[in-house]
Parts: structure tokens; C-alpha cells; sequence
């Protein structure tokens, strides 16, 4: 019987006009903003471009699940068993400082360990390490690098539009749906700021609460996927610092997880959602939610996260020497699309530019041991 869901070929993907002269220009103002960062984030040091700033880092381990569907059990998932991992936690703005200005979207950035087969990224293809980076809901707001480039420059620019209060809101929403001026008018980004407006606002929680996803499609082997990773019900329903109130202190998202990991272990489940059709789970247009109806999330693997102190200062500074990027994959896991494409380049530029700049040792650690004895 032949499978139901869309066989993974080269033509699910579509080529973007001029992307590489797009992608240099995206880059280099990438670049330049990490560059100033030192001065102009206020934390004495470069931050990343997205995410910059982190809420913890915690050791866990993955448990490969036995006796998958051979559609589900594909790449990695194809051999059960266990892996050391280190989850970052963070803000989704490129910004530093308290969270009520960085806003409710943050993001989960998975490191698996121990897993065979080489990475995608050309510098490091024997790290036998495994990455995730994934965001609190299941759209973004970019679909092509041609957005990204007037988007990119909003969202750096966004507190100071923000602190002219309606009217600088008022701008800047009018200048994403006309790419600030360049769109013609059929071609403003509505669908793109919809799901900016649904990315910008998720349910205000502790961030072991949220669920995580990879924006764009995977390949998942022989199959074409996006990846989630849910919080375990029977752990959830544990946690006793469960909303967040971000007007209650400059810091909140943080010392709720520091509080919950000294008092009790906790759990996600890794769920694939298999595509079945690319007219309404399509590859290209990541603001478009693949409908549960036609495809469920099906659990492949789970992530523990043992009982742990993550309070000190040394554990941001190793969570901040380390590296998180979606290309950090095997072929079998290799992202698709074109704004996935994008992120190849920009995640491996900033990386570098940071490390510089902070004068850390870029290495991809071989344990979790090597970064949390």
C-alpha cells in the first residue's frame, strides 16, 4: 500500500530570485548589528542577532523510542536509544535587558550528543552533535529573504519605535506591511505580519510550559516534516510557577525555571507531524500552520531534564560560549525552504562574528560533560 504522506524530493523546494545577493545583504547587516551590540545592548559583550539573550542552560538526556512506524522512525529516530543534551532556553528578540521589554516569544535550542553521521555545515562535519532551534509557535513570520531584509531591520530597530508609544506601534506596523515603502500595495506583507502578531504574543508562561516548534519544514527522511517539542502533560501539570507577569521585575522567565529544575525533574516529548499534501502544509510559506487534522504530531522521542541548579553566573557563560543552529543536522534532518536556507548562512556568520568579538573559543563540544562538569 503506498504511504500517505509526501515522499521527500528535491522539488518540494523552489528557488528564490537573486537569494544569494539578498542572503550577502542580510549577512552583512547581521554583521554590523552583532558588531555594535557591545556597546549598544549594554551588556559589555556581542550578542546574537536573535535569541541574545538566554535564561538558562540545562543538562538532559534524549530517549530514542522503540518500535516506531517506519515512516516515523527515519533518520536519527531510526535507531532507539539514549543521548546526553543541553537545552538552551531564551528570549526570542535580538535585544538584551528586562523581559518585559524583550516581549513572550521564546525560544528552545536542543544539543544532542553522540549521534553518527556527518552534520551539513562544511567547517564541522564530524561534531557528532545534533541541533534544534525552535520558537514558542508553530508559524513565522518570514517566508522569503527579500522580507527578511526590511524585517531584519524592524525588528532591530523595534525599541525605538516601541518607546514612542500608539504612534511609533502605529509606524512600525505600517512599515512591515509595506516593507517600509517598497511593496507595491498587492504585494503587502499581510500574511507575514498576521503571524508576526500571533509569534508576538503566545500565552505569558514559565517557558518549560511552552511548546516548541521549527518554524519551516524538515526533510525526515524518506518524508517531508515539521518537529515540535511539547511539554509531557503528567510533568506540567507539576510546575507551580506557571504564569508570568512580566511587569512584576526586570527578571521573571528566568528565576521561575532556576526555581522549578532545583525542585523537581521535568520532561518534553519530540513529536514529528508528517506532511501529506504541500497545497495546505506547504514548504515554501512558513506563516501557514500545517492543519493537525490532516497529519497529528506523533511522538518519536522524549527529553529529560533531571532535577538540577542552574542559578549560577558560570552557567549563562557557558550557555553563551555555545553555538545552537537548525543546519547542525544530519542530510536525513536537513531543513527546507528558502528562509530555512537562509539561516545556513546568518547562524554560521553570526556565530563566528560573536566568538570573535567575545574572544571565545569557537569549538562544538564531543559531551555535555565538556560544558556542564
Amino acid at each position: 500500500m503506498p504511504s500517505r504522506f509526501i515522499p521527500y524530493t528535491q522539488d518540494v523546494e523552489t528557488a528564490e530570485p537573486d537569494f544569494d545577493d539578498k542572503l550577502r545583504t542580510v549577512i552583512g547587516k547581521t554583521e554590523r548589528y552583532i558588531t555594535e551590540s557591545v556597546t549598544t545592548e549594554g551588556t559589555g559583550a556581542a550578542v546574537r542577532d536573535a535569541h541574545a539573550k538566554g535564561y538558562g542552560l540545562v543538562r538532559g538526556e534524549i530517549e530514542i523510542l522503540d518500535r516506531l512506524p517506519a515512516e516515523y522512525a527515519q533518520g536519527i529516530y531510526a535507531t532507539p536509544g539514549r543521548h546526553d543534551a543541553l537545552v538552551r532556553f531564551s528570549n526570542g528578540s535580538p535585544h538584551a535587558g528586562a523581559d518585559a521589554r524583550l516581549g513572550r516569544a521564546t525560544g528552545l535550542a536542543l544539543k544532542i550528543f553522540d549521534i553518527d553521521g556527518p552534520t551539513l555545515l562544511d567547517d564541522e562535519p564530524d561534531t557528532r552533535t545534533f541541533d534544534y532551534a525552535l520558537i514558542n509557535a508553530p508559524v513565522f513570520f518570514c517566508n522569503t529573504v527579500e522580507h527578511y531584509l526590511f524585517i531584519q531591520e524592524l525588528f532591530l530597530e523595534a525599541p525605538a519605535y516601541f518607546a514612542q508609544g500608539a504612534p511609533g506601534r502605529h509606524r512600525f506596523y505600517r512599515d512591515f506591511v509595506t516593507g517600509k515603502g517598497t511593496l507595491e500595495q498587492d504585494e503587502w506583507a499581510w500574511d507575514e505580519f498576521l503571524a508576526f502578531l500571533r509569534v508576538s504574543q503566545p500565552p505569558s508562561v514559565n517557558v518549560l510550559l511552552s511548546t516548541y516548534w521549527t518554524m519551516g519544514a524538515v526533510r525526515h527522511g524518506d518524508h517531508v516534516a515539521k518537529v515540535r517539542i511539547a511539554p509531557d502533560p503528567s510533568f506540567a501539570e507539576a510546575v507551580v510557577r506557571r504564569t508570568i507577569d512580566l511587569t512584576s521585575a526586570a527578571e521573571v522567565f528566568r528565576p521561575a525555571l532556576v526555581t522549578e529544575l532545583q525542585e523537581r525533574p521535568y520532561a518534553f516529548d519530540i513529536q514529528v507531524q508528517l506532511c501529506t499534501g504541500l497545497d495546505r502544509m506547504p514548504v515554501e510559506d512558513v506563516t501557514v500552520e500545517w492543519p493537525e487534522q490532516l497529519s497529528p504530531f506523533v511522538t518519536v522521542a522524549r527529553l529529560r531534564l533531571p532535577q538540577q541548579d542552574i542559578s549560577d553566573e558560570e552557567n549563562l557563560k557557558r550557555m553563551d560560549a555555545l553555538s545552537f543552529t537548525p543546519w547542525r543536522v544530519t542530510a536525513a534532518h536537513a531543513p527546507l525552504g528558502s528562509i530555512m536556507r537562509a539561516r545556513k548562512e546568518v547562524y554560521h556568520r553570526s556565530s563566528i562574528v560573536r566568538h570573535q568579538l567575545n574572544r571565545q573559543e569557537r569549538t562544538e563540544p564531543r559531551s555535555a560533560d565538556e560544558v556542564l562538569p
